[in-house]
Protein backbone atom coordinates (compact mmCIF):
# COMPACT_ATOMS: atom_id res chain seq x y z
CA UNK A 1 0.00 0.00 0.00
CA UNK A 2 1.39 3.53 -0.87
CA UNK A 3 1.54 6.20 1.44
CA UNK A 4 -1.71 8.06 0.17
CA UNK A 5 -3.37 4.88 0.34
CA UNK A 6 -2.02 3.95 3.60
CA UNK A 7 -3.13 7.77 4.99
CA UNK A 8 -7.00 7.42 3.93
CA UNK A 9 -7.18 3.68 5.23
CA UNK A 10 -5.92 4.78 8.53
CA UNK A 11 -9.10 6.82 9.90
CA UNK A 12 -11.24 4.32 8.24
CA UNK A 13 -9.65 2.00 10.97
CA UNK A 14 -9.39 4.11 13.84
CA UNK A 15 -12.93 4.36 13.38
CA UNK A 16 -13.89 0.64 13.58
CA UNK A 17 -11.88 0.26 16.09
CA UNK A 18 -13.56 2.89 17.81
CA UNK A 19 -17.38 1.45 17.18
CA UNK A 20 -16.28 -1.76 18.03
CA UNK A 21 -14.76 -1.22 21.00
CA UNK A 22 -17.77 1.37 21.98
CA UNK A 23 -20.06 -1.08 21.73
CA UNK A 24 -18.20 -3.49 23.33
CA UNK A 25 -17.81 -1.44 26.42
CA UNK A 26 -20.80 0.14 26.68
CA UNK A 27 -22.71 -3.26 26.03
CA UNK A 28 -20.91 -4.52 29.45
CA UNK A 29 -19.11 -7.32 27.47
CA UNK A 30 -16.03 -5.83 28.07
CA UNK A 31 -16.45 -4.85 32.09
CA UNK A 32 -15.12 -2.09 34.15
CA UNK A 33 -11.34 -3.25 34.70
CA UNK A 34 -10.90 -5.51 32.13
CA UNK A 35 -7.50 -4.93 30.47
CA UNK A 36 -7.37 -4.28 26.51
CA UNK A 37 -3.67 -5.01 24.51
CA UNK A 38 -3.01 -2.63 21.98
CA UNK A 39 -1.07 -5.69 20.24
CA UNK A 40 -4.04 -7.68 20.29
CA UNK A 41 -6.62 -5.18 19.05
CA UNK A 42 -4.18 -4.35 15.87
CA UNK A 43 -3.70 -7.76 15.06
CA UNK A 44 -7.58 -8.44 15.42
CA UNK A 45 -7.80 -5.89 12.70
CA UNK A 46 -5.03 -6.45 11.22
CA UNK A 47 -3.75 -3.65 11.42
CA UNK A 48 -0.47 -1.58 12.54
CA UNK A 49 -0.50 0.05 15.80
CA UNK A 50 -1.03 3.55 15.24
CA UNK A 51 -4.35 3.15 14.50
CA UNK A 52 -5.05 1.64 17.64
CA UNK A 53 -3.23 4.33 19.63
CA UNK A 54 -5.57 6.91 17.72
CA UNK A 55 -8.97 4.95 18.50
CA UNK A 56 -7.24 4.24 22.50
CA UNK A 57 -7.37 8.01 22.62
CA UNK A 58 -10.24 8.69 21.71
CA UNK A 59 -12.01 6.35 23.78
CA UNK A 60 -9.74 7.70 26.67
CA UNK A 61 -11.55 11.08 26.18
CA UNK A 62 -15.11 9.70 26.32
CA UNK A 63 -13.83 8.39 29.73
CA UNK A 64 -14.11 4.82 28.61
CA UNK A 65 -10.87 3.51 28.80
CA UNK A 66 -7.91 4.61 31.00
CA UNK A 67 -4.58 4.70 29.24
CA UNK A 68 -1.76 4.62 31.60
CA UNK A 69 2.09 5.13 30.41
CA UNK A 70 3.96 1.56 30.56
CA UNK A 71 1.02 -0.23 32.43
CA UNK A 72 -1.66 -2.15 31.16
CA UNK A 73 -4.77 -0.05 29.38
CA UNK A 74 -8.06 -0.95 30.87
CA UNK A 75 -11.84 -0.39 30.96
CA UNK A 76 -12.24 2.07 33.03
CA UNK A 77 -13.99 2.07 36.16
CA UNK A 78 -16.59 3.77 36.90
CA UNK A 79 -15.77 7.59 38.33
CA UNK A 80 -18.57 9.06 41.26
CA UNK A 81 -17.18 12.30 40.68
CA UNK A 82 -16.83 12.47 36.66
CA UNK A 83 -20.90 10.87 36.34
CA UNK A 84 -21.77 13.96 38.58
CA UNK A 85 -19.88 16.35 36.72
CA UNK A 86 -21.39 14.78 33.31
CA UNK A 87 -24.81 14.45 34.82
CA UNK A 88 -24.73 18.50 35.77
CA UNK A 89 -23.34 19.43 32.61
CA UNK A 90 -26.08 17.82 30.18
CA UNK A 91 -29.24 18.74 33.05
CA UNK A 92 -27.50 21.94 32.55
CA UNK A 93 -28.07 22.40 28.82
CA UNK A 94 -30.55 19.59 28.26
CA UNK A 95 -32.77 22.06 30.22
CA UNK A 96 -32.68 25.19 28.41
CA UNK A 97 -33.14 22.89 25.20
CA UNK A 98 -36.12 21.47 26.64
CA UNK A 99 -37.58 25.02 27.03
CA UNK A 100 -36.76 26.60 23.78
CA UNK A 101 -38.28 23.32 21.94
CA UNK A 102 -41.64 23.70 23.81
CA UNK A 103 -41.43 27.54 22.78
CA UNK A 104 -40.63 26.58 19.09
CA UNK A 105 -42.43 23.66 18.49
CA UNK A 106 -44.83 23.23 15.24
CA UNK A 107 -47.18 20.78 14.56
CA UNK A 108 -45.14 18.91 12.40
CA UNK A 109 -42.21 19.01 15.18
CA UNK A 110 -45.10 17.40 17.25
CA UNK A 111 -45.47 14.89 14.63
CA UNK A 112 -41.90 13.91 14.70
CA UNK A 113 -41.61 13.45 18.18
CA UNK A 114 -44.77 10.94 17.68
CA UNK A 115 -43.07 9.31 15.19
CA UNK A 116 -39.48 8.89 17.52
CA UNK A 117 -41.77 7.57 20.32
CA UNK A 118 -43.70 5.22 17.77
CA UNK A 119 -40.22 3.69 17.13
CA UNK A 120 -38.89 2.86 20.63
CA UNK A 121 -42.25 0.97 21.49
CA UNK A 122 -41.48 -0.71 19.16
CA UNK A 123 -37.91 -1.61 20.46
CA UNK A 124 -39.75 -2.15 23.48
CA UNK A 125 -41.65 -4.88 21.75
CA UNK A 126 -38.96 -6.75 20.06
CA UNK A 127 -37.23 -5.95 23.32
CA UNK A 128 -34.16 -4.38 21.60
CA UNK A 129 -32.06 -2.90 24.14
CA UNK A 130 -29.28 -1.93 21.49
CA UNK A 131 -32.45 -0.60 19.53
CA UNK A 132 -33.52 1.38 21.83
CA UNK A 133 -30.35 2.87 22.97
CA UNK A 134 -29.97 4.37 19.53
CA UNK A 135 -33.11 5.64 19.23
CA UNK A 136 -33.12 7.45 22.96
CA UNK A 137 -30.19 9.42 21.16
CA UNK A 138 -32.38 10.46 18.33
CA UNK A 139 -35.01 11.71 20.87
CA UNK A 140 -32.80 14.07 22.74
CA UNK A 141 -30.87 14.87 19.07
CA UNK A 142 -34.64 16.08 17.76
CA UNK A 143 -34.86 18.05 20.69
CA UNK A 144 -32.45 20.18 20.22
CA UNK A 145 -33.36 20.17 16.40
CA UNK A 146 -37.14 21.59 17.69
CA UNK A 147 -35.38 24.43 20.04
CA UNK A 148 -33.04 25.92 17.07
CA UNK A 149 -29.64 24.78 18.49
CA UNK A 150 -28.54 21.32 16.92
CA UNK A 151 -25.07 22.10 18.36
CA UNK A 152 -26.36 21.53 22.02
CA UNK A 153 -26.85 18.29 21.04
CA UNK A 154 -23.29 17.49 20.49
CA UNK A 155 -22.55 18.47 23.90
CA UNK A 156 -25.48 16.51 25.25
CA UNK A 157 -24.18 13.54 23.34
CA UNK A 158 -20.27 14.15 24.61
CA UNK A 159 -21.75 13.55 28.15
CA UNK A 160 -24.47 11.49 27.61
CA UNK A 161 -21.29 8.69 25.90
CA UNK A 162 -19.55 9.00 29.20
CA UNK A 163 -22.55 7.44 30.80
CA UNK A 164 -23.59 5.54 28.30
CA UNK A 165 -22.61 1.88 30.18
CA UNK A 166 -25.47 2.82 33.55
CA UNK A 167 -27.46 3.50 30.59
CA UNK A 168 -27.38 0.42 29.15
CA UNK A 169 -27.63 -1.76 32.11
CA UNK A 170 -30.51 0.64 33.26
CA UNK A 171 -32.22 -0.20 30.26
CA UNK A 172 -31.31 -4.01 29.90
CA UNK A 173 -30.67 -4.85 33.24
CA UNK A 174 -33.72 -3.50 34.78
CA UNK A 175 -36.58 -3.32 31.87
CA UNK A 176 -37.13 -0.15 32.21
CA UNK A 177 -37.79 0.93 28.63
CA UNK A 178 -41.81 1.20 29.22
CA UNK A 179 -40.95 3.52 32.56
CA UNK A 180 -37.81 5.64 29.69
CA UNK A 181 -40.37 5.78 27.18
CA UNK A 182 -43.08 6.82 29.67
CA UNK A 183 -40.84 9.88 30.31
CA UNK A 184 -40.07 10.52 27.03
CA UNK A 185 -43.90 10.79 26.05
CA UNK A 186 -44.29 13.18 28.89
CA UNK A 187 -41.43 15.24 27.91
CA UNK A 188 -43.17 15.34 24.36
CA UNK A 189 -46.65 15.96 25.50
CA UNK A 190 -45.11 19.44 27.44
CA UNK A 191 -43.33 20.12 24.20
CA UNK A 192 -46.01 20.44 22.17
CA UNK A 193 -48.31 21.86 24.50
CA UNK A 194 -45.87 24.45 24.67
CA UNK A 195 -45.09 24.26 28.02
CA UNK A 196 -41.36 25.31 28.67
CA UNK A 197 -41.73 24.62 32.71
CA UNK A 198 -43.25 21.15 32.36
CA UNK A 199 -40.51 20.38 29.60
CA UNK A 200 -37.15 20.75 31.84
CA UNK A 201 -39.42 19.15 35.01
CA UNK A 202 -40.26 16.23 32.70
CA UNK A 203 -36.37 16.33 31.50
CA UNK A 204 -35.34 16.18 35.34
CA UNK A 205 -37.02 13.69 36.24
CA UNK A 206 -36.03 11.73 33.60
CA UNK A 207 -32.41 11.57 33.93
CA UNK A 208 -32.95 11.27 37.66
CA UNK A 209 -33.77 7.94 36.77
CA UNK A 210 -30.56 6.52 36.89
CA UNK A 211 -29.77 7.38 40.70
CA UNK A 212 -31.26 4.13 41.35
CA UNK A 213 -29.04 2.44 38.62
CA UNK A 214 -25.86 3.79 40.42
CA UNK A 215 -26.68 2.73 43.81
CA UNK A 216 -28.09 -0.80 42.54
CA UNK A 217 -24.70 -1.09 40.95
CA UNK A 218 -22.02 0.71 43.64
CA UNK A 219 -23.91 -2.39 46.11
CA UNK A 220 -23.57 -5.08 43.70
CA UNK A 221 -20.60 -4.49 42.13
CA UNK A 222 -18.12 -2.28 44.48
CA UNK A 223 -15.33 -3.14 41.93
CA UNK A 224 -16.76 -1.87 38.91
CA UNK A 225 -15.95 1.82 40.58
CA UNK A 226 -12.66 3.08 40.94
CA UNK A 227 -11.77 5.09 44.03
CA UNK A 228 -12.49 9.28 43.69
CA UNK A 229 -9.91 11.40 44.61
CA UNK A 230 -10.71 13.21 47.47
Amino acid sequence: MNDSAASQARPRSVERIVDFLYREITAMRLLPGTRISETDVAAQFGVSRQPVREAFSRLAAMDLILVRPKKATEVRRFSTLSIEKSRFVRSAIESAALRKAAENCSEADGYALDAQLALQRKAQAEKSSDAFAELDYDFHRTICDIAGVPYAFDIIRAEKEKVDRLCMLQISKEDRMPQLIEDHARIADAIRSGDAEAAAAAGALHLSRLDETIAAIRKSSAAYFEDDPT
